[in-house]
């Protein structure tokens, strides 16, 4: 399964809206599937941006992983990523001049673009 820079925002966004600092129980994404939320999930834990539970069973069909809440960096994340006109541009300078970049490279961007947005 590829890395889906999208799905990892909406998850962090997600979880950073639950008013109790938790992860909402059961994290569902329009649009993507169970497994894919799972996997990236896992992904989401394995950059640093927020603890996680290892869920995986026999029955999975790939890593399955329950984000508990985000640590300092994916709040760090979420303020990069919070803006909708930011984050189009930083997916389309991506596309147009990579294809796709790693997690670091893309709050990179986004602080880039936050800074420029402030005047910085």
């Amino acid at each position: 399964m590829k890395r889906d820079l999208e799905l990892i925002r909406k998850l962090v966004l997600a979880v950073e809206d639950n008013p109790a600092g938790f992860a909402p129980a059961g994290i569902q994404i329009e649009g993507f599937t169970e497994d894919q939320i799972g996997y990236h999930s896992y992904l989401v834990v394995d950059a640093g941006l927020a603890t996680g539970a290892d869920v995986t069973t026999l029955e999975s069909n790939g890593p399955e992983w329950k984000i508990l809440h985000l640590t300092a960096a994916g709040h760090d994340f979420a303020d990069a990523c919070r803006d909708e006109t930011n984050w189009r541009k930083a997916m389309g300078i991506v596309k147009m001049k990579a294809g796709s970049v790693t997690i670091d490279i893309m709050k990179q961007l986004l602080t880039s673009l936050l800074k420029s947005t402030l005047g910085l």
